[in-house]
This record gives C-alpha cells, structure tokens and sequence, in this order.
C-alpha cells in the first residue's frame, strides 16, 4: 500500500493526467521517488498509444510529428520543460556559483533559456518526424521516459541536493530497498527494450541513460548539487537523446 500510494502521489505531482481525488502524505515522499519510474511507465505508454492512433488516423505527417513532439510535455504539465529552461538559464550563463543558483530560482525567463528551448524544439521535432516517417520501432517510445525517470530517481538517492530543493526532506524514512527498486525497474526496461528491438533497442535505452546520467552529472558539477529543476533538466535531455537514436535507427 506504501507503494500504491507513491505512486499515486507521483502521478498527481509529476503527471497532468486528471485524477478522481488527491493523495499526499509526508512520510511517502521516498515510495514516491522509487516509484517515479512508473509515472514514466504511465506516460511512454501513452506516448506509443498516441503514436499508433496518430498513424491509424492517417494523420499529416508533419502534424503528426508535431503531435509526437510535444506528448511528453503535455503529458507532464510541462513542469521538467520549466526545470530544463531555468538551469539551461542559469548554467549558461557562466557566472560565480553564487548568481548562477540565483538565477536558477529566479522565476524570469532568460535569453538562454529561449535559446535551449528553441533548440530542443528543432532537435525533438526533427528526431519525431523522421521516427513518424519510418513507423519501425515505436514500442521503444514506452520504455524512454522510464530510464529517464529510473535515472533521476537514482540521482536522487545518490547524489548531494542543494539546499534550495527538498530532496533530503524526501529521502528522511526511506526504505533500504527502494534503491534496489529502482536500479531493478531500470535493468527491466533496458532487457524489454533490448528484447523488443534487440540492438536498436538497446541502442535507444543506452542513449537515453547517457544523456541523463551526462546531464545530471555535468550540472551536479555546476552547481554543486541537484535540485528539481536540475532534474527536470537530465530528464529533457535524456529523452531527447532517446528520440535521437530512435530517429537514427530508423534508417537501419
């Protein structure tokens, strides 16, 4: 029941999926990091699901694209878009330490962060146009937002938080197997997305821990730690690393 109740919390907290009624209790805070993996179980899902209508539709490919680009944010509220804007903000802006973690609190929208958005968008639009295009291997859009919620869950668990997020606060009661939960859900969606498409597959999960692992590892050493916004950050580009190989692939 801990457990259900976590998860529930995740996808009330990290998912703008309506829910019939709210659940949120402090002590849960840490079944709510292990299960985290799952919220993104709930939006891979979805994203391949939407994929699938997306083709069965006939829907313009462009449009479609589009559509495909754009899931995993609407899926999420946007709220990792937010993080991955503010410390792409802050961490280009190539100040002391102390204004950088200023300006990642700051609430205002900077011209680096305009700058990474636009990139992300072209680089995410351009990857889901050519994985439309090709229509092999869509199944592997379930298992990416796992690893890149397994990877950030692990960071959490792991890694020194800065004093402005609430990630020791959320560790305080946590369980010595939820750790292992998590190391275990992301060693099953790396196997699944190796026994669905093999070496593509593989490929496509190796992209996505590289890209989120190298991302919170490299602002971890920016800013001397994590916060949400950071993760929020490794979890973008994780995905986005995922897409990448999985737009790669198709000409295979």
């Amino acid at each position: 029941m801990r457990y259900i109740k976590g998860f529930y919390m995740g996808l009330g907290m990290f998912c703008a999926i309506p829910l019939p009624f709210f659940i949120w209790d402090e002590k849960l805070m840490s079944a709510m990091t292990a299960t985290y993996p799952l919220v993104g179980a709930v939006v891979g899902a979805l994203w391949w699901l939407i994929s699938w209508g997306l083709i069965a539709l006939n829907i313009p490919l462009m449009l479609a694209a589009a559509t495909m680009a754009l899931v995993p944010f609407l899926l999420t509220g946007f709220i990792h878009l937010d993080g991955y804007m503010d410390t792409s903000d802050a961490h280009l802006s190539r100040r002391d330490l102390e204004e950088r973690l200023r300006i990642l609190k700051d609430p205002l929208v900077g011209a680096f962060a305009v700058v990474m958005l636009i990139v992300l968008i072209l680089f995410q639009f351009a990857s889901m146009y050519t994985v439309m295009q090709g229509g092999r291997f869509l199944v592997l859009l379930a298992f990416i937002p796992v690893i890149s919620r397994c990877c950030g869950a692990l960071s959490i668990f792991f890694l020194k938080h800065l004093e402005i997020s609430n990630y020791t606060k959320m560790l305080q009661g946590a369980k010595p197997g939820e750790k292992v939960f998590v190391v275990m859900l992301l060693l099953a969606a790396t196997a699944g997305a190796y026994l669905y498409g093999g070496l593509a597959g593989l490929l496509v999960a190796a992209a996505a821990i590289a890209g989120s692992f190298l991302a919170i590892l490299r602002m971890h050493k920016s800013f001397g730690g994590i916060s949400g916004d950071i993760l929020g950050f490794s979890l973008v580009m994780g995905e986005l690393c995922g897409v990448i190989a999985l737009a790669v692939i198709q000409n295979w």
